[in-house]
């Protein structure tokens, strides 16, 4: 594709590379794909943490009865580390909007490679942020660059401004808080999230629920459980980064 054709500079160095603005998703995932630290192997089949050869995860989430599950699977694009986690930041904190446009050919590059598991998905939405969160809502700008760097309609995003899924209610953070707040800001969370289209459409639909970074999972957990007590019969997670986590 880039024959006689500068190569990519590789992530994180996506602002100066020559394919910055007309690069494609598949492009820039499959440079991003040299320098990020995959998803260990063997992983748990449901969080995609990592397991020791003929040990079971120790995640709570995975171990739930069935009754209870929320989300039956989640798969990352890379770990949280060094620069992946950075840039994350960058955006989240910093409000550096470009990343949002890299994020967004990351997670289509991940759909386009990964056919399989977008087989039966209807719908793509994003975990979303508060309405007024400051520096930037920052899944939304994720969400609204997908949909733009899916320049073939292959996977059901929805338009930049007309995200399925809001929250107009500000939450308890749950960064650096104990593991049972954490779930405490989940379920609130979870609770003040609304979905925008017709109740209907949510009836049997399979939804592939996307966010920026994974730790224990109770949030997406919570929020699945929010979308399948709506009518959703499966709920699948995506993340750009899975935290590497023993608890």
């Amino acid at each position: 594709m880039t024959a006689g054709l500068p190569d990519p500079a590789g992530f994180p160095d996506c602002p100066v590379c020559a394919y910055r603005i007309t690069g494609t998703a598949r492009l820039c995932s499959d440079c991003a794909s040299q320098t990020l630290q995959p998803v260990a192997e063997p992983h748990c089949p449901v969080c995609s943490q990592a397991v020791a050869p003929g040990r079971q995860c120790g995640n709570r989430v995975c171990a739930l009865p069935q009754a209870e599950q929320g989300f039956s699977r989640v798969d990352a694009v890379a770990m949280y580390s060094g620069a992946l986690r950075d840039k994350i930041h960058k955006l989240k904190y910093d409000g550096k909007a470009g990343w949002a446009m890299i994020f967004g050919r990351l997670l289509v590059g991940w759909m386009e490679r990964h056919s399989e598991e977008m087989r039966g998905v209807d719908y793509v939405v994003g975990n979303p942020t508060h309405t007024g969160r400051q520096p930037i809502q920052h899944i939304e700008a994720i969400m609204d660059a997908a949909y733009t760097e899916d320049v073939t309609r292959a996977f059901p995003l929805s338009p930049p401004g007309s995200h399925r899924l809001v929250k107009q209610a500000e939450t308890a953070r749950s960064a650096n808080r104990t593991l049972d707040d954490k779930r405490a800001a989940a379920a609130a969370h979870a609770a003040a999230l609304t979905w925008t289209g017709d109740t209907g459409d949510i009836k049997g639909a399979t939804i592939l629920l996307v966010d920026d970074v994974f730790t224990s999972g109770s949030q997406l957990q919570h929020v699945a459980l929010r979308l399948r007590a709506t009518g959703a019969t499966d709920v699948r997670g995506l993340v750009l980064a899975r935290v590497p986590w023993s608890g």
